[in-house]
């Protein structure tokens, strides 16, 4: 397979699709929600959602390297914040006086993985946060100070199937900011969005990284995992909306779905907390209509 990185071309292109580099970048309108935080919105309104992928080979943690993963991380924020210098992009994202808990996830079979983890810091650190006040965790954020502390939360998690809630999510992610986490577990986990109207989570998100290395797009019970099921996407998507973030992965997971299959088979369990998180909690945006997708990268196999 042929490489391809992105370069300054594609990025460019990118721009002029979705107003980004060069010196007059416009000011993206936030169209607020009060759980979510603001979202990074087109001219004509719609939530902005970057899909970033580079065909770099994986590495036996299932990332890609780990200067490939940060050039990513890198050029979807610059894209989704319409900012050509990452710093200052990330500035705007968290000050020097925030204290900054990034949620991961660390499933053993497809982790957020490390390299985004460190990719993520980084910036934080480069914004000006100081070191001691950045946190990573999965399942202790309710026993970690820093998160305790948090005035801004990143938010980090792979998509793949899952057996309660069809899809994990970055909705889902925080479910962890729960002291009983299964039960959130009624009607397919249709009611998740709440979480995110929770004192310890609300207002605070400053980024939602989708991470789509090696999506799972099938399972047949609790804590499934089957490689056959899994495939090397090497994606990430990021957004200030977890809602237009997770529908969008969702939207791979299905096309990946059909071309397996060969029919459109559903998940085993409904997804429905993504939908519900727009049209019931209003958290976010569900609709592909009202989502501005950007692409950067390899595109070869998107899917969408």
């Amino acid at each position: 397979m042929k490489k391809r990185t992105i370069t300054r071309r594609d990025f460019l292109k990118a721009a002029a699709a979705a107003p980004l580099a060069g010196a007059a970048i416009p000011v993206l309108r936030g169209a607020a929600s009060a759980a979510a935080g603001p979202a990074a919105t087109s001219p004509d309104g719609k939530v902005r959602v970057v899909l970033v992928r580079d065909p770099s080979p994986l590495g036996p943690g299932g990332a890609p390297p780990a200067e490939v993963v940060q050039r990513m991380l890198d050029d979807g924020v610059r894209a989704l914040l319409g900012e050509a210098d990452v710093v200052k992009a990330w500035k705007t994202l968290v000050k020097p006086e925030d204290t900054v808990g990034i949620k991961t996830n660390r499933w053993r079979y497809i982790p957020t993985t490390a390299e985004v983890e460190q990719a993520l810091k980084r910036r934080v650190l480069d914004a000006g946060v100081a070191e001691d006040r950045v946190g990573i965790d999965d399942q202790g954020v309710l026993r970690n100070p820093v998160f305790r502390n948090a005035t801004a939360l990143v938010n980090a998690r792979p998509m793949r199937s899952h057996h309660w809630a069809g899809v994990g999510s970055l909705i889902k992610n925080y479910i962890m900011f729960t002291p009983q986490p299964s039960a959130w577990h009624d009607d397919t986990c249709a009611d998740l969005a709440k979480i995110w109207f929770l004192p310890a989570v609300k207002g605070k998100t400053r980024l939602n990284v989708l991470v789509m290395f090696t999506p799972l797009f099938h399972g047949v019970g609790p804590h499934h995992y089957a490689r056959e099921y899994t495939w090397e996407y090497k994606g990430l998507i990021l957004s200030r909306d977890p809602v237009a973030a997770d529908a969008t992965g969702l939207r791979v997971i299905q096309a990946k779905r059909r071309e397996f299959f060969g029919d459109d088979r559903p998940l085993q369990m409904t997804p429905h907390h993504i939908q519900l998180a727009d049209t019931r909690h209003h958290l976010g945006v569900s609709d592909p209509a009202r989502i501005e997708l950007v692409k950067l990268g390899w595109g070869e196999g998107a899917l969408i």
